[in-house]
């Protein structure tokens, strides 16, 4: 018989590695051969390695294939130790302990040309190994039909590890539909993770032959890293001015965030002041816009609305003796007390004076640029996030304050939300969003940071209703266990790089499904672009190394090489007198 047609579903004896000695639920303990000197098999060419963490062996029970992952390797004695048992294992009997994941088998295809052996694999089992069933190594060529060919609705992630170059596929819209966190210490290569998946789905248009093939994919970049990654996006920068996000946009959580600060003492009694400001400021802006009702608007409509000027004015909002009453500064004004008593005035005084040093800060134009008061610039404003011709937009937000940070990204993730919603079914089908959250501890953070309460809203939500409305989510971050632990729940796929911090790696483990905890153990081990692909997008738990990209297809976050940089020149006056003009202007 030729070799093409030989039964795969026949074991093969050069694969045998032991036999089955424990059956506890999915989890099996094998004894290995006694003579196995080498901890390594050759077959077919190719060499298989025993007991590694994470490889694939498989049992034979009748014609089903049941696969299990390894992981561990030890002694007997060890074994029977741990379990209270009087050893009486020689110095060199050694187990491995594998856990079931699912089952096949092997169909021949007659109506192929020539006919070929095709394998139906299933995830999870049905039929359990019995004690004393022989334990084989997976064949590479059987591995491959185990994970898949990348058929159907699918992305490159990179090649599976020990599979002999097995490309490794992402189910599209698991990936993105449903959420996913690259979560792994600095140097581990996330960045460059996070741009081979963007990458991979640019050119899937082109793989797969569409006629037409737009993404919607907007990075929120807090160290201005991607722009170099990507040579066709959409650069929205607060220090080029070509972000705008004005005050206006904000809704009244995040304009009492802005205006007040919510760590504030008095915040309840300056909240009201705010609001009452905000809604009547709002109201008499909508009088400019010709076709608005005002009699149907809220506090959080996106209505552009003037600010006024609070400079110069005295404790009782008063200009040249008299009251300012224009924009929002006179609608807090107006709210002021008929008397004289300075201390009765001093919660309207301290709103006016954040707003003063806001218009002052040179740092926050992109927020407070005063509106001209007749002109309706909504459709602008989102049009810098959505539609056009550009398929992925970086938002650079390395120039913002920090006490803002958390402000400018609520209202983007918000507003991207927002339009989701209010779009009709059709639209959202047509228009899906992925929206890539980089160092996402910074701007949802698990503590009660009050500067970031409105950034950990805006995201929570996408995170546990974006699914509904066409929205993605994607959470990148170092330090998973200082991340809004409810927005990293709701990822239901992870590519973890390496952790090495221990309180990281618990985190990781504890929101993992319980069948899939055990690959944390290899975490602090991993190589730079080596990661852990598990949850719903993944065929199956494995152990990836993530694609290679030319360096132009590269973040700028590479570790800076002091050997060479020793060998230049160093800094002359004029590289100073540079840097502190950019510094100076907060320009760079």
């Amino acid at each position: 018989m030729s070799r093409e047609l030989r039964n795969p579903n026949d074991t093969i004896d050069n694969l045998a590695i032991g036999k089955i000695i424990e059956i506890d639920g999915s989890h099996i303990v094998a004894e290995l051969n006694p003579n196995l000197v080498e901890l390594s098999r050759i077959y077919a060419g190719e060499t298989y390695p025993i007991g590694q963490f994470g490889s694939i062996v498989k049992i034979h029970f009748g014609r089903r294939l049941i696969f299990a992952f390894v992981g561990r390797l030890r002694m007997k004695s060890d074994y029977e130790a741990e379990r209270g048992l009087a050893s009486q294992a020689s110095g060199d009997e050694r187990i491995v302990e594998a856990d079931l994941f699912g089952e096949g088998e092997w169909v021949l295809d007659s109506t192929s040309t020539p006919p070929k052996w095709v394998l139906k694999f299933d995830r999870g089992v049905a039929t359990y190994p019995l004690p004393q069933q022989t334990v084989y190594l997976t064949p590479k060529s059987e591995i491959r039909h185990i994970y898949g060919q990348g058929k159907g609705k699918t992305v490159l992630l990179g090649a599976h590890v020990g599979s002999g170059g097995t490309p490794c596929y992402a189910d599209m819209n698991e990936l993105l539909g449903k959420h996913t966190a690259v979560l792994g210490s600095t140097g581990a290569g996330k960045s460059g993770t996070v741009a081979a998946i963007l990458h991979s789905i640019l050119e899937r248009g082109e793989i797969a032959h569409y006629t037409k093939w737009q993404p919607t994919i907007i990075i929120l970049d807090p160290h201005n890293e991607y722009g170099t990654a990507f040579q066709n996006h959409k650069r929205l920068s607060t220090d080029e001015g070509t972000l705008s996000l004005p005050y206006w946009m904000l809704n009244l959580d995040e304009t009492i965030a802005l205006f007040i600060g919510k760590t504030e003492y008095a915040a309840t009694s300056q909240f009201n002041i705010v609001k009452n400001a905000l809604l009547a400021a709002r109201l008499k802006g909508a009088e400019n816009i010709q076709g608005l009702d005002s009699t149907k608007l809220t506090v959080d409509a996106p209505v552009p609305y003037l600010l006024g000027d609070p400079s110069g004015l005295d404790e009782f909002g008063k200009l040249n003796g008299i009251i300012y009453d224009t924009g929002f500064v006179g609608a807090v004004n107006a709210q002021r007390p008929s008397n004289s008593n300075k201390k009765d005035h001093e919660d309207y005084n301290k709103v006016l004076k954040k707003l003063d040093s806001l218009l002052k800060d040179q740092r926050v134009n992109f927020m407070m640029k005063p509106w001209d008061g007749t002109n309706d610039p909504l459709v602008y404003i989102i049009g810098q996030l959505l539609g056009g011709d550009q398929s992925l937009r970086v938002v650079d937000l390395s120039g913002v304050p920090n006490e803002v940070a958390g402000t400018a990204s609520a209202a983007i993730a918000r507003t991207l939300f927002l339009i989701k919603v209010w779009q009709t079914p059709e639209a959202r089908e047509s228009s899906p969003v992925l929206l890539v959250c980089e160092e996402a501890h910074r701007y949802v953070p698990n503590v009660g940071a009050a500067q970031y309460e409105t950034a950990q809203e805006a995201v929570r939500r996408i995170a546990k209703e974006g699914r509904k409305y066409g929205i993605g989510l994607f959470l990148i971050s170092q330090r998973p266990s200082e991340v809004e632990a409810t927005v990293l729940s709701q990822c239901n796929s992870w590519i973890v790089l390496r952790i090495t911090n221990d309180a990281d790696r618990e985190h990781v483990r504890s929101i993992l499904p319980d069948s899939m905890s055990g690959f944390t153990k290899m975490l602090s081990s991993l190589r730079r672009q080596e990661a852990i692909f598990v949850g719903q997008a993944a065929v199956l738990p494995s152990r990836i190394l993530v694609r290679t990209l030319e360096s132009n297809q590269l973040p700028r976050s590479h570790d800076v090489d002091f050997d060479k940089g020793w060998q230049k020149d160093p800094m002359t006056p004029e590289h100073l007198i540079s840097i502190v003009e950019r510094w100076r202007y907060q320009q760079r």
